[in-house]
């Protein structure tokens, strides 16, 4: 949608060089962008050209057609990245975006005291700028929580780590994407950051630009840093200030004044407002660790009498499991005695509504790790199930059904000394896949072992009788299967 909007956007700003109907169908289509084109027209920046502009058109006269279609990509940028997620890393994405809007505001305070008729160029060049690190915070929520994490424990900065974790920087991950939505030459070279300390000289426009974002950059992380006392902040603007301003071809001291002043004025209140409101709200967030989640599941399970039916018993497992674990999938298996099988009947998770009549496997020993599963006393563990080394112990109809199955665990429901039961969850993400630690397997074990108490209450649930009516049973003890032990194959790293 993102891409859409903004080929859209530069569509139209090329059309319009001959023609503007398709820049003024666009600011018409959207509300609010109408509002602020009109509103910038009779602006006191363009009073000189008569003010009292009621329509889009006679605005793009007054306006150019440049800045209006930068006032479009813009808001079309804020738009999508304020439809952020929830919690935690909703608030992460929303301080973000708080940050660059806030830099744009600085850049075009800058550029009026210039007398720079550039002001929303300058405003999305510095929002384009934060482009890298809002799309993953927005897309990569796993990646951008390691990158923070390891930033904090070096007590560095997020730029320096992101090469490591993403093997590009934010700048190059903004300038890429930026180069595959085919926008112009002059923005996409606008993106690139400005280091005043290269000693690189402004030659255009364009790099003018640059310096500005760049700046403007370094001024709203001043403006926004946490535990920061008010003299440091002045201080911290002040050394920006004296290293752009060569580079800016403006008075270090007119800098330095215009942006102190600014930080007093309402539109940069709001945005440090909001930015200290979200930290406050954030730091308030308690995040619940996996095993905390899990057992709390257990506790609800043991605050109930054994004799409940079986079917809710099982959803709220599975979602336990699903809640702590972030799983892609969880499903249940239930022994079917009378055809000597074991059947998913419940599960949660991507598209697996669909697959659930393809997940079954018979009872009859097999070597596969489904077996050893139901043999063992306690869960197993597979990191890597696309790796060729172990795919062979893999079933046909597991492969078939779940290819894109990365990492699982297969945890038993024991009845006195037969699995009645097999929970199972996937990750499917790359970006998701994690080892399991110790005490996660630890709890996700006692899960298991607590839903075992309520395999001999009678079944209310209809869905379920059949697949279940023998699991109320007592169950005689298993025997050993024939055949070599299948544990030996599985002691590779990925198996545990």
């Amino acid at each position: 949608m993102l891409s859409e909007a903004v080929r859209s956007t530069v569509s139209a700003m090329k059309a319009a060089d001959t023609d503007y109907s398709s820049l003024v169908k666009l600011v018409l289509s959207d509300f609010a962008l109408t509002q602020r084109v009109i509103r910038l027209a009779n602006s006191a920046m363009y009073i000189s050209f008569g003010g009292n502009i009621t329509t889009v058109t006679r605005a793009l006269m007054v306006l150019g057609t440049g800045a209006v279609g930068h006032l479009a990509l813009g808001l079309k940028l804020v738009d999508h990245f304020q439809k952020s997620h929830s919690e935690l890393h909703r608030l992460e994405v929303k301080l973000e975006l708080n940050r660059a809007l806030l830099a744009g505001s600085v850049a075009r305070r800058l550029c009026e005291v210039r007398g720079s008729f550039v002001g929303e160029e300058a405003v999305v060049y510095s929002l384009m700028h934060q482009l890298g690190r809002l799309l993953c915070i927005f897309y990569l929520e796993s990646e951008w929580k390691k990158i923070r994490e390891l930033a904090e424990a070096r007590g560095g900065s997020d730029d320096l780590v992101c090469q490591e974790v993403l093997g590009l920087s934010f700048d190059e991950l903004g300038q890429e994407v930026a180069k595959r939505w085919g926008l112009p030459a002059s923005i996409s070279e606008g993106m690139k950051p400005f280091k005043p300390e290269s000693g690189e000289l402004v030659q255009s426009s364009v790099d003018w630009l640059r310096v500005i974002a760049s700046m403007s950059t370094d001024m709203a992380h001043c403006m926004t840093s946490p535990d920061t006392s008010p003299e440091e902040r002045d201080n911290a603007i002040s050394t920006v200030a004296k290293r752009f301003s060569s580079s800016a071809g403006m008075p270090e001291g007119l800098i330095d004044k215009t942006v102190k002043t600014f930080t007093k004025e309402p539109t940069s209140q709001h945005f440090i407002q909001q930015i200290e409101g979200l930290r406050v709200e954030a730091a308030s967030l308690v995040v619940q660790d996996p095993v905390s989640m899990i057992e709390n599941g257990i506790k609800d399970l043991q605050s109930l009498e054994s004799g409940q039916p079986l079917g809710p018993m099982l959803s709220m497992v599975l979602e336990t499991m699903s809640a702590g674990m972030k799983f892609s999938r969880a499903v249940i298996f239930l022994r079917d005695q009378d055809n000597s099988c074991y059947r998913a009947t419940l599960g949660f998770g991507r598209q697996i509504d669909e697959r659930l009549s393809a997940l079954q496997f018979q009872e009859t020993f097999s070597v596969d790790v489904f077996h050893l599963a139901i043999t063992n006393s306690v869960g197993i563990f597979i990191e890597n199930a696309l790796d060729p080394r172990f795919t062979i112990h893999l079933p046909a109809w597991f492969r078939e059904a779940m290819p894109d199955a990365r990492s699982l665990v297969l945890l038993p429901v024991r009845v006195e000394n037969r699995a009645e039961a097999l929970i199972y969850g996937d990750w499917s993400d790359d970006a998701l896949v994690r080892k399991i630690t110790a005490d996660e397997m630890r709890v996700l074990n006692e899960l298991a072992s607590e839903l075992s108490r309520f395999f001999s209450a009678p079944i209310h649930n209809p869905i379920l009788v059949g697949a279940t009516a023998s699991a109320a049973r007592s169950a005689a003890p298993a025997t050993e299967p024939d055949g070599p032990p299948f544990a030996a194959p599985l002691q590779a790293p990925e198996a545990s």
